[in-house]
C-alpha cells in the first residue's frame, strides 16, 4: 500500500494552449484541483515553490486556502527553498496554515534548486556567513526553522507588555501540535538524505538526484533512500519516517493521453549540469497502457522503497483533465501495483 499524492509546478503563460493564463489561473485551479483529488481517493495535495518565475511561489496563502476547502487530503510542498526562508516568520505561517487544514500539513523543505535569477536570495535580505555556500545557508535556515517547531519558549518577555504573558520565556504563536514530525528533506545527494535523517525529517527524494554512481536513476534514488534509513534506525528515533518519490507518469486510455503523451513511451534517463560542478541525472517519464505501466513500474526500485509517491501533474492542461490523469492512475494503474 502506499499513499499517492499530486505534485503540481504551477506554471502559467499568457498563450492560447495554455490553461492557466495568469498566477489567479494557477492558484485557483490549484485550489480546484486539490478538491477534486480528495473527492477522488487521492491521498495528497503537493506544490512546488519557484521564486522570480511563472510558478507558485509563496506556498502558505495557498495552503491555506486548500486547507479551508478541504477535509482530509494531506497538503504539502515539494519544495520550499530555505535560502529565501526567514525561519521565524516561517513558523508562524506554517502553524498558522496547519491549523486552518486540522493538522494536515506534510512540508518538503530543501537548499533550493538552480534559480531563475543570479544569487536570488540576496534579494530577499539573505546572505551566507563567511566561509558558508548557499547551500549551508539553506540548510542552517531549515534547523533553525525545524527547531522552532518543537514549540519550546526562547524569548524572552517584555516586563511591560501589551498583554499578558504566560509564565516563562516565549515561543512562537500559532504553535501547532505534531508539525515537526510531518516535515521534509528535499535530498539530492545520499549525504543529504542521511544528514535530514539525523535531524529526524522525513525525505523527498524527487525526479532527479546527484550522480554520484552512474547508475540508472531509479537504482541510485533506492540505495539514497537506504542510506536515509540506515541513518535513521541508528539515529534511534522512535517513529517511522516517511520518504516519498515523485514520478511523471500518464496512463494512455484515450486519444487525448496519446496525443499529449504517446510520444513519450520511449523515456529514458537523461544525465546533465544543473550547477557548473553539479552531475545530475533525472528519471525517465512513463507513459503507456496501463498494463504496460504496471510492468514497467515493478521495475521501479526507489518506488518499491517509498511509502508514497507524488505523481507530476501538467497543471496547464486544466482541472478536469488532470483529474481525469490522476483517476486514471488510481482505477487502472494503482490495483496492479498493489497500491490500492
Amino acid at each position: 500500500m502506499k499513499k499517492i499524492g499530486f505534485l503540481s509546478f504551477g506554471h502559467w503563460t499568457a498563450s492560447p494552449q495554455s490553461g492557466t493564463q495568469s498566477a489567479a489561473d494557477t492558484l485557483l485551479q490549484s485550489i480546484d484541483l486539490a478538491v477534486e483529488a480528495e473527492r477522488l481517493g487521492v491521498d495528497g495535495a503537493y506544490f512546488r515553490v519557484h521564486h522570480f518565475a511563472r510558478q507558485l511561489a509563496s506556498p502558505f496563502p495557498l495552503l491555506a486556502a486548500v486547507g479551508a476547502r478541504t477535509k482530509t487530503i494531506e497538503i504539502g510542498t515539494g519544495v520550499i527553498d530555505m535560502r529565501y526562508e526567514n525561519p521565524h516568520y516561517m513558523a508562524e505561517d506554517a502553524g498558522a496554515a496547519d491549523l486552518i487544514a486540522g493538522g494536515r500539513l506534510q512540508l518538503g523543505i530543501s537548499r533550493g534548486s538552480p534559480e531563475q535569477v543570479i544569487e536570488g536570495w540576496r534579494h530577499f535580505g539573505y546572505e551566507p556567513r563567511e566561509g558558508e555556500s548557499d547551500a549551508e545557508m539553506g540548510r542552517r535556515h531549515a534547523q533553525v526553522f525545524y527547531d522552532l517547531l518543537r514549540g519550546e519558549g526562547f524569548a524572552k518577555p517584555n516586563p511591560r507588555p501589551m498583554f499578558p504573558n504566560p509564565p516563562g520565556l516565549l515561543r512562537l504563536e500559532p504553535f501547532s501540535e505534531g508539525l515537526r514530525d510531518r516535515i521534509w528533506w528535499g535530498a539530492a545527494s545520499n549525504a543529504t538524505a542521511v544528514w535530514a535523517a539525523k535531524l529526524g525529517m522525513n525525505l523527498q527524494s524527487s525526479t532527479l538526484k546527484e550522480d554520484e554512481t552512474g547508475e540508472p536513476f531509479h537504482v541510485q534514488q533506492a540505495k539514497q533512500i537506504r542510506a536515509y534509513r540506515a541513518a535513521w534506525k541508528e539515529a534511534g528515533h522512535t517513529r517511522t519516517p516517511r520518504v516519498s518519490v515523485s514520478r511523471s507518469i500518464f496512463a494512455l486510455v484515450n486519444d487525448y493521453d496519446r496525443a499529449y503523451f504517446g510520444r513519450n513511451a520511449e523515456s529514458a534517463d537523461s544525465v546533465g549540469y544543473i550547477e557548473p560542478t553539479m552531475r545530475a541525472i533525472f528519471g525517465r517519464s512513463y507513459a503507456g497502457e496501463p498494463d504496460v505501466l504496471v510492468e514497467q513500474l515493478k521495475q521501479d526500485e526507489a518506488i518499491a522503497e517509498a511509502d508514497t509517491v507524488l505523481l507530476t501533474v501538467p497543471n496547464q492542461l486544466g482541472v478536469a483533465y488532470n483529474a481525469h490523469v490522476l483517476e486514471s492512475i488510481l482505477k487502472y494503474v494503482a490495483p496492479g501495483l498493489g497500491w490500492r
